[in-house]
């Protein structure tokens, strides 16, 4: 039996959403830039997809681009900022996952930005009067890019707050969701976000798709350039199947949201307390309130002679989880996220990330196994 407590890195396809796939494999595969019936039907399926995820951000369907995952929408949103709506100052957290921190270094590297990076405190959350002071001494058009929940830890941003700093100083506002979208409510109307960005594996749908959203006053050109998809801002026939997989899988959230919360934060609840007892000296990396996505903890288990190997120990005992971003796997660096939030390095960074299939079985069978490897 295989127990998987790595939701974070990614999820479980849901049946539901496999289902609604399967026919734009086999029966509806036109084009749908083609100007016949076939590929007219499949465009007409895409933008309903679009209406869909739009409407469950209360935003309007032209505000939605559909891309290959939250990588390339972030890319996407941080070049074009700069390349086309005359960025120059870039702000971002110390624990912004590669795809937003690699891509904000190589501008100011290029030239192209002066790159301000906010540290985070021992729970790995920023300051909002150190935000708000680097805003109010920038003279420069500022992008404030900074992720609603830590892909590696789950320590979550007040975004809203931050939305109206960003908005008191004319700053233009982007927040990777790709841990938040369809497991919190996000409504575009009442947050003045410019740009967020979304990857549907987080929610148990396919892998390679996602999507961003851009207000109106700040919309953005294409990275990938070559044809006019997605109304001219992002080149490439579509990933159909996986457009309709993602909005079926957002749907699919949203409708079962609160239900799936209460459930997976008592497992949370439950593996705090069971850790807890069969582990001495464990710690927390970030508060393990409800300031932190109900859906990660990160743990920082005692110094072992099997040192990170105790993660493949646990693997090889069917137990799925990671020591941090899956992204990150096989680099032979530590984490920057508990480097940032002065983790001792001789400890054991764990990653347990829970979804609407778990279950306590699971966590019991985890704890005997980190309450075993600890007792040798």
């Amino acid at each position: 039996m295989r127990v998987y407590l790595d939701n974070a890195a990614t999820t479980a396809i849901d049946s539901e959403v496999f289902d609604a796939m399967i026919p734009y494999f086999k029966e509806f595969y036109g084009n749908p830039s083609s100007q016949h019936s076939v590929g007219r039907d499949v465009k007409s399926a895409i933008e309903e997809a679009r209406k869909k995820i739009a409407q469950l951000i209360n935003a309007q369907a032209g505000d939605i681009v559909f891309t290959s995952g939250g990588t390339e929408s972030n890319n996407t949103i941080l070049k074009a900022a700069v390349r086309e709506l005359g960025v120059k100052h870039i702000v971002i957290s110390a624990v912004e996952h590669h795809c937003v921190l690699h891509t904000a270094e190589y501008l100011e590297q290029a030239g192209e930005i002066r790159l301000t990076v906010i540290p985070v405190d021992e729970k790995g959350k920023i300051s909002i009067d150190q935000l708000d002071k680097v805003l109010s001494e920038s003279n420069e058009k500022t992008l404030v890019s900074i992720m609603h929940a830590n892909n590696e830890t789950g320590v979550m941003i007040d975004i809203e707050q931050i939305a109206q700093v960003c908005l008191h100083h004319n700053a233009l506002f982007h927040s990777d969701t790709v841990q938040t979208f369809a497991h919190y409510p996000i409504d575009v109307q009442s947050i003045p976000i410019d740009f967020l960005s979304a990857a549907a594996h987080k929610f148990h749908g396919p892998k390679g798709v996602g999507f961003f959203y851009m207000k109106k006053s700040s919309k953005v050109g294409s990275l990938i350039h070559g044809g006019s998809q997605e109304r001219g801002w992002r080149a490439g026939t579509e990933n159909v199947a996986g457009i309709i997989g993602m909005a079926k899988a957002a749907e699919l959230a949203y409708e079962h949201l609160e239900a799936e919360r209460f459930q997976i934060k008592n497992l949370k609840s439950y593996l705090i307390q069971e850790i807890e007892k069969a582990i001495p000296h464990i710690q927390f990396n970030g508060a393990i309130d409800d300031s932190t996505s109900y859906r990660v903890i990160s743990l920082s288990l005692p110094p072992h002679p099997m040192g990170s190997l105790l993660l493949f120990q646990l693997d090889m005992q069917g137990i799925c989880v990671s020591g941090g971003s899956a992204c990150s796997s096989g680099a032979n660096i530590g984490s920057h996220v508990m480097a940032a939030m002065n983790i001792p390095a001789e400890r054991i960074p764990l990653r347990c990330s829970f979804s609407k299939y778990n279950t306590k079985s699971d966590i019991d069978i985890l704890v005997e196994a980190l309450k075993n490897l600890y007792s040798v």
